[in-house]
């Protein structure tokens, strides 16, 4: 017990090799998500520039005028 056994540190030194090392496996993923990310944000403000959707704007108010009613 609290001691290390050769099958650990075999282990950790696999987990360590997946994360870090061959071809930059970290950095290749953190690239991507930065690259998401940027792509949202710019989706964000491709919404500005259009006009607002008419159905979206609040429907205008009761007039005063009223319908004449032949009865």
């Amino acid at each position: 017990m609290g001691g290390l056994s050769p099958w650990h540190i075999l282990l950790i030194a696999v987990v360590v090799l997946l994360v870090f090392g061959g071809r930059g496996k970290l950095s290749g993923l953190m690239g991507d998500a930065a690259k998401g990310i940027r792509a949202f944000r710019e989706g964000l403000k491709g919404d500005e520039d259009k006009p607002a959707d008419p159905v979206a704007q609040p429907l205008p108010g009761p007039t005063a005028e009223k319908d004449p009613v032949a009865r």
